[in-house]
C-alpha cells in the first residue's frame, strides 16, 4: 500500500508500530562506558554455574584459613588421646570407633568421627589437611606464575636469540615427565634433610619447588605467544620510539594488557597442582610427615578400612573432588568472561 492510497488511520498505524532494535547495538549499549573487569564480573555475575563453584570454593578457603579456629569451635585437635577410649573391639582385625557413623550415634564431639586403630578426630585432620593442600597449591601457583610470565615476556618480546634459548627450555622441561621426576627428587631430599628438626617445613618447601619447577612452562608458551601479537601494535612501537627502558615497556605497558591470560593460565593451574599434591602424598612421595588429604587416603585405602569403615576414605576424597571440580569449573568461567569473542 503507498503513501498516496493509504487513509489517516492506516499511516497512524503505521507510525505507531514499534522499531525493533539490533540485538547487538542493545549489547553494546549495556557494555559501553564499563571496563573490562566489569564486563567480566557482569558476565559471571549471570553464570549460576559459576556462582556456585565460587561459593564451594570459598567454604574450602575460610576452612583453611580458620582450619585452627574452626577446630576450636567444634573442641577438636589433631592431638589424639588414648586410642582405647575411642575405638572398641575388634572386626576382622580392625578397631572399629565407638562414636560417629557408622558404628556409633552421632556426637558433636566428634561430627566426622575419628580414625580406626588411633582415635583421630577425622574432622580436625580433614581441615588441617585442606589447609595444607590449598596452602601447597597456591604458593606452588604464584611461584609457576611468575616464573612463566617473566619467561614468556622476555621470550616474546626480546625475540632472537634470546627466544631461542628460552624457547629452548621451555620444550626441554616439557619433554620431562613430571611424575619421574618427581620420583626421583623426592627420595633425595628425603635423605638430605631426613634428621633435620625442620624436616616437615622442608618437605612442604621441596613439594612446591618440584610443583613450580614443571608447572611454569604451559603460562610462558601462552604469555610468548601474546606478546608476539602485542609487541606489534602501535603503543608498544609508540613507548619504543619514545626511548622507554625495555623494563618500562615490559611492565609498564604489555603486563597490564596480559591480565586475561595469567588469570586463565592461574585458574588452570591450581586445581592440577591440588590434585598433584594429594596424589604425590598418596604415593609416598607428597607430605608424609604431617597431615595431608593424601596420607589419609593412603592411610584409607585398604581393603579392611574401606570395607569396615569407608567413610575414613570418602571424607578427604570427596574434599578432593569437590574443591577440584569447582575450581576447574570456575576456571573456565572466568576465562568465558574475559574472552571478548564469547557470547552469553
Amino acid at each position: 500500500m503507498s503513501a498516496e492510497t493509504a487513509g489517516p488511520e492506516t499511516l497512524g498505524s503505521l507510525s505507531s508500530e514499534p522499531e525493533q532494535q539490533d540485538p547487538n547495538s542493545q549489547k553494546a549499549k549495556e557494555i559501553s562506558g564499563k571496563s573490562p573487569l566489569r564486563i567480566a564480573l557482569g558476565r559471571l555475575s549471570r553464570d549460576k554455574i559459576a556462582v556456585v563453584c565460587a561459593i564451594v570454593v570459598l567454604f574450602f578457603i575460610i576452612c583453611a584459613v580458620f582450619a585452627g579456629t574452626i577446630s576450636k569451635l567444634f573442641g577438636v585437635s589433631l592431638e589424639t588421646g588414648l586410642a582405647s577410649q575411642y575405638v572398641d573391639g575388634l572386626n576382622n582385625g580392625l578397631p572399629k570407633p565407638t562414636m560417629g557413623p557408622p558404628n556409633g550415634p552421632f556426637t558433636w564431639e566428634h561430627p566426622m568421627g575419628v580414625a580406626p586403630r588411633t582415635g583421630e578426630d577425622n574432622l580436625a585432620y580433614w581441615l588441617h589437611g585442606c589447609r595444607i593442600s590449598l596452602m601447597i597449591a597456591t604458593v606452588a601457583t604464584v611461584v609457576a606464575s611468575i616464573v612463566g610470565v617473566i619467561v614468556g615476556l622476555l621470550a616474546g618480546f626480546l625475540g632472537g636469540t634470546v627466544d631461542k634459548v628460552l624457547s629452548f627450555f621451555i620444550d626441554m622441561f616439557l619433554t620431562i615427565p613430571f611424575l619421574l621426576a618427581a620420583l626421583t627428587l623426592a627420595p633425595i631430599l628425603n635423605d638430605r634433610f631426613a634428621l633435620s628438626d625442620n624436616y616437615a617445613t622442608i618437605q612442604k618447601f621441596s613439594l612446591i619447588c618440584v610443583l613450580a619447577m614443571f608447572g611454569w612452562m604451559g603460562t610462558a608458551r601462552l604469555i610468548r605467544g601474546e606478546v608476539l601479537a602485542l609487541r606489534e601494535r602501535e603503543f608498544v612501537q609508540a613507548a619504543r620510539v619514545m626511548g622507554m627502558p625495555t623494563s618500562r615497556v615490559l611492565f609498564k605497558e604489555l603486563l597490564p594488557n596480559l591480565a586475561a591470560p595469567i588469570i586463565i593460565s592461574v585458574s588452570l593451574m591450581l586445581p592440577s597442582f591440588v590434585a598433584l599434591e594429594a596424589g604425590l602424598a598418596f604415593l609416598g612421595i607428597g607430605v608424609t610427615d604431617g597431615v595431608s588429604w593424601g596420607q589419609t587416603i593412603l592411610k584409607a585405602a585398604t581393603p579392611t578400612y574401606f570395607r569396615e569403615y569407608p567413610q575414613y576414605l570418602w571424607q578427604p576424597l570427596l574434599g578432593i573432588v569437590a574443591l577440584v571440580l569447582s575450581l576447574n569449573l570456575l576456571g573456565d568461567a572466568v576465562r568465558d568472561a574475559l574472552d571478548p569473542k564469547t557470547r552469553r
